[in-house]
């Protein structure tokens, strides 16, 4: 058989030829063939280097920049504000969108600031439309305008600034105000602030744009989807308006929204465009109905915007709006010459209105001196440096305050003081609440401690190491009782707070010597080594706490090291619930729905009165008829933590499930609205537990029936075997426990701030009692400790994942906040297994 070779020349039509070739020519052909195509290979592989140079030193950067252009998108660039008008007589139809007197007007002023933008050649070019959203008494007309920067042009974006947009504006007016003829529109005012596009409604559009009239009796409106849930993407907008001699209060006594403000919110504004100069609030997340969202406005409109951008959609909010007498905004401040009172920011505890000044002039009898304490003081505002105060404040005797404060108490230089309240017209806040009282500078604090301050403390609470006066005038010039520590810079502070990490001297003197010299490493159970073991993928400490936390030490398992469920080991600092995959099998992310407060909650200055919602784990245990006895925590839906003393007592009825109540959600004892009633179905005590040195104090409940999850009903995360909880920690501890030593049990939960202690002070002061299933916690808020009836409760630490965990259940101790005498808690890693084991959990 013969090969075929063809040629084939589809442009001159010529048809296929075929010539057959000898064996001699098809040898030659083929070596011919062969240096051909070799030639053709080497010509390609160097096309193909030369195309790559090229590419690399040529187009590489511009394709780059086209990749990255496909993923920016076009800005739109939102300003809205005000115009007054001079020569306009206000009209009621003006309030109506649908209305010719507002189309005429609106369509006017629209052609206007379309007119003054095309004098600025940028703004001009990028000018997309201008709206007019509504009308007031005045008259004053509420705009926005867009322009609209494509992508390849995004680098121009910083240059549409308030400042631009004011400027050519005012530019504008002026010179119209200068070529008008009688008739014409004069504007004597205006602003424009940046805005967010997504606030930018027509009040000609059909979808979630709503007028509402204020009157005397309140009327509600919701979000929509309201009580299920908002829609996605939702743009909605409410415009409240009242008579002129009114002002708008409204009360959200539900409020839901994701908690991302980035992507969800409520705006509220004094204004009927969304104007952040004229902005009242913006929030999100959820509200307690004991601290529900109110606010009211400084004139007779009110602006309330929704807009949701999450995957995840809330129940949104009902609302209540109604108008309240201008005067009772207003009108504050006053003469108060009695020997003490009391006094607030305007329509507190809501958020006092914008635009408001008071002065209240305190007067007591000659001879005698004004202490002012303010037992709330919240007046937040973004972007304020609170060391200048330049926006909302309380002024004292010359200086201003402004923020956030824990404490704040003052005293006068003689027996008149005035105290003056200012809000700007943007963003307030709950503002403050102040009690003020006479006093003798004589003998300012009878049988009490004088601080610098002002405030009066128990004697005995001075040179304790505790910041009583919050000046630290306490804690000065004191000599150093036995069981204190003396620091170098002359404090004194208790022997507990010794080795635990914590600078609590604040020379670092009560850390210094403590064990290791600087180039050591201490392990875990308090041995010294090279500091070169850290992290050399050997165990070098005992308990394996040289490589606690190193990636770099592969399959080695320690005391510190998470287990993963498929048995492997992540050698990471509580890998538990920190929202990263440590695990291949992500088992260190399962079981991760707990540990979370669903309320957004106030902090009450000096308070102690635990909000509702604020500990949703916490759990209520009655006896028969004894009411509160002990308290304990929920891990499950059918399981409770506790221990083990509230029930293996001398008393065998003790230890039977059916003589004892739960009670879930509760805040006041005397309070049943919201809290679920459970009967125990078994109580679980750790079969080790000895009632003589409390070892193994730790009790499972598991409940007739299991609990449903609310707002005031979540369970506390249980951290694994390998969680770390350092000395020094903040953790809480709560219950309905005695607020004394001997004293009565509290009808409010109760909360206190307390450190862990360093496990070695903790067996020094306990005189060597603790075993390693107890750890030691010192109370930090002054006189309040774990004390009669918290038993069982739990000591709750918040970590950086956002998630609180149970580091401990109240145990015992010597009386109650008594003077070096911590609490001691039972440690829940050392008895994780045991839950496990014993619940699944």
């Amino acid at each position: 058989m013969h090969s075929a070779r063809y040629n084939y020349d589809g442009r001159n039509g010529n048809h296929e030829r075929i010539d057959f070739l000898t064996n001699k020519e098809k040898t030659s052909s083929k070596k011919k063939a062969c240096i051909v195509i070799g030639v053709l290979l080497a010509l390609f592989v160097l096309a193909a280097v030369a195309a790559f140079l090229i590419w690399l030193f040529v187009f590489k950067d511009a394709d780059s920049e086209g990749t990255l252009s496909k993923h920016l998108s076009p800005s739109a660039r939102v300003f809205s504000g005000h115009m007054k008008l001079v020569n306009v007589p206000y009209n009621q139809k003006l309030e109506d969108a649908k209305s010719k007197e507002f189309g005429k007007l609106s369509d006017n002023l629209e052609a206007v600031l379309e007119e003054n933008y095309q004098t600025d050649p940028l703004l001009s070019k990028y000018y997309t439309t201008s709206v007019v959203t509504a009308f007031s008494e005045g008259v004053i007309a509420y705009y926005w305008s867009q322009f609209d920067i494509p992508v390849e042009d995004l680098e121009i974006v910083p240059e549409f600034s308030e400042e631009r947009i004011l400027e050519t504006l005012e530019n504008g007016i002026k010179a119209r105000r200068r070529s008008t003829g009688q008739n014409d529109i004069i504007i004597s005012e205006i602003t424009a602030s940046n805005t967010d596009p997504r606030m930018a409604r027509n009040p000609k559009a059909k979808e979630c744009f709503f007028r509402l009239e204020a009157g005397e009796n309140a009327k509600e409106f919701s979000s929509p989807g309201y009580p299920v849930r908002y829609p996605p993407r939702s743009r909605c907008q409410w415009q409240i308006r009242a008579s002129e001699d009114k002002a708008i209060f409204v009360t959200f006594p539900f409020f839901n929204i994701e908690d991302d403000c980035s992507d969800d919110f409520v705006s509220i504004y004094d204004s009927l465009s969304p104007d952040d100069s004229q902005a009242i609030t913006e929030k999100c997340g959820q509200r307690p109905p004991s601290n529900p969202l109110e606010v009211s406005s400084s004139g007779n409109i009110m602006l309330i915007n929704l807009i949701t951008d999450s995957d995840v959609q809330k129940p949104g909010f009902k609302a209540q709006y109604k108008a309240i007498p201008k005067s009772k905004v207003t009108s504050c401040g006053g003469e108060l010459s009695k020997s003490e009172g009391a006094f607030t920011s305007p329509l507190h505890p809501s958020f006092y209105p914008p635009a408001v000044d008071c002065k209240w002039t305190i007067k007591v009898p000659a001879g005698k001196k004004v202490r002012v304490k303010f037992t709330m003081f919240r007046m937040k505002e973004p972007g304020v440096d609170i060391r200048v105060c330049h926006k909302d404040y309380v002024e004292i005797m010359g200086t201003k305050y402004c923020g956030e404060m824990s404490s704040l108490a003052l005293t006068s230089t003689s027996n008149v003081v005035e105290v003056k309240f200012h809000s700007d017209e943007s963003h307030t806040d709950k503002g403050f609440s102040a009690e003020y009282r006479a006093y003798d500078p004589a003998n300012p604090c009878p049988n009490k401690f004088a601080c610098r301050s002002g405030i009066c403390i128990a004697k005995d609470l001075k040179c304790d190491g505790w910041n009583d006066c919050g000046d630290m005038s306490d804690e000065m010039k004191c000599q150093c009782e036995d069981d204190q520590f003396a620091c170098a810079n002359g404090l004194c502070k208790p022997k507990l707070w010794v080795c635990d990490r914590v600078n609590d001297c604040g020379d670092s003197s009560d850390e210094e010597q403590c064990g290791c010299e600087e180039n050591e490493w201490r392990c875990g159970d308090g041995v010294c080594l090279p500091q070169d073991v850290v992290c050399d993928t050997k165990k070098d400490c005992e308990d394996g706490s040289d490589e606690a936390s190193c990636k770099a030490s592969p399959g080695i398992c320690s005391d510190f090291s998470f287990k993963c469920k498929n048995k492997e080991c992540v050698n990471k600092v509580n890998a538990e619930c920190d929202r990263v995959n440590d695990c291949s099998d992500n088992s260190d992310e399962a079981g991760c729905a707990c540990g979370t407060r669903p309320y957004k909650l106030n902090r009450i200055v000096g308070g102690q009165n635990a909000e509702l919602g604020e500990w949703p784990w916490q759990v209520s245990l009655h006896f028969l008829t004894n009411g509160h006895v002990c308290g304990a925590s929920i891990i499950s839906p059918n399981w409770l933590l506790s221990a083990s003393h509230c029930f293996v007592t001398s008393s065998p009825s003790y230890h039977v499930a059916s003589n004892w109540q739960t009670y879930s959600g509760m805040q006041d004892q005397y309070k049943q609205e919201g809290v679920q009633q459970r009967a125990l179905k078994r109580i679980v005590s750790h079969p080790d537990y000895n009632q003589m040195t409390f070892d193994y104090d730790i009790a499972l409940l598991e409940l007739s029936q299991p609990l449903e999850f609310t707002n005031t009903i979540q369970p506390i995360c249980l951290p694994s075997s390998s969680h770390v909880f350092p000395a020094g920690m903040s953790c809480w501890v709560t219950g309905w426990g005695a607020l004394r030593e001997g004293g009565q049990k509290a009808q409010l939960l109760q909360k206190a701030s307390v450190k862990v202690i360093n496990d070695t002070v903790c067996n020094v002061v306990t005189e060597g009692q603790v075993t390693s299933r107890m750890l030691c916690s010192g109370f930090l808020a002054g006189g309040v400790d774990a004390c009669q009836g918290d038993s069982g409760g739990p000591l709750a630490c918040f970590e950086e994942s956002g998630k609180w965990f149970q580091a401990g259940v109240v145990s015992w101790g010597e009386g109650c906040a008594r003077r070096n005498k911590p609490g001691v808690y039972t440690r829940v890693t050392k008895l994780r297994e045991w839950i496990r084991k014993e619940t699944g959990i």
